[in-house]
């Protein structure tokens, strides 16, 4: 596992690192437990994540908290998990603070609960001023519906005449999307050894190298931070060219 200092000497840091958190209800069901248990220690697996992102610099850290098809779970589950991300939100936005950590939020989050939406805003506006990190999460997101939402807003400019479907080019359209003021990640984190994209980040991500963790999510470490960021640095990102 590289350290921080060899990070910072032997190659360039992403700025954008993107995270699908992935484990949380196999973490619990290995040890007897309810599912709501992992998705409890997942959460104090973000502040690791956070810390090592700080640590060695990186600007944007999009995390994969909610998707779109996770409303399929059952209810009690759902339940748990937004009373979780209110809870989170109350117990940590003191230390968001303390980190100078500004929080952003990306999905369809009108499906949100009232309470959860209010929480978020209010944390929001309170980490707005914040300089260092900003921690992205994705909530009832999925990449599909983004890019169906952003088509829909650029076939309603162009219906209206402010949008001449001639001009629209690639730069255009990220700028129709949830992530519109954020760069595309460099790096894309997977945990729990699943070798899928689960609708995340799709048009983002065209570029990103992908790393795999066999881990649980609740299991992730400061050093699983920095053993994905060796392994891009290694990398030799070529973008199509030789």
């Amino acid at each position: 596992m590289p350290s921080v200092s060899e990070l910072l000497t032997h190659g360039s840091i992403p700025r954008h690192i993107a995270v699908i958190m992935d484990g949380n209800g196999r973490w619990a069901k290995q040890r007897g437990w309810m599912r709501p248990r992992g998705h409890r220690a997942g959460a104090d697996a973000v502040v690791n994540c956070v810390e090592a992102c700080q640590s060695i610099g990186v600007e944007f850290l999009t995390l994969y908290a909610f998707s779109t098809e996770n409303w399929k779970r059952p209810a009690m589950e759902i339940e748990a998990l937004m009373k979780l991300l209110n809870q989170f939100l109350v117990e940590k936005t003191a230390t968001l603070m303390e980190k100078n950590v500004r929080l952003q939020t990306i999905g369809r989050l009108c499906q949100l609960p009232e309470a959860s939406r209010r929480q978020l805003d209010e944390t929001i506006a309170t980490t707005r001023q914040n300089t260092g990190l900003t921690m992205i999460l994705a909530l009832s997101y999925g990449s599909r519906e983004e890019i169906l939402d952003a088509v829909q807003t650029l076939c309603q400019e162009a219906k209206a005449g402010t949008l001449d479907p001639t001009t629209l080019d690639a730069a255009l359209f990220s700028r129709h999307l949830y992530t519109k003021d954020y760069p595309d990640p460099e790096l894309l984190i997977r945990t729990s050894g699943e070798m899928r994209l689960s609708n995340f980040l799709l048009w983002q991500i065209s570029y990103a190298e992908l790393v795999v963790l066999p881990k649980l999510w609740p299991d992730f470490l400061h050093a699983d931070l920095f053993e994905a960021v060796g392994q891009f640095q290694q990398r030799q990102r070529r973008f199509g060219g030789i």
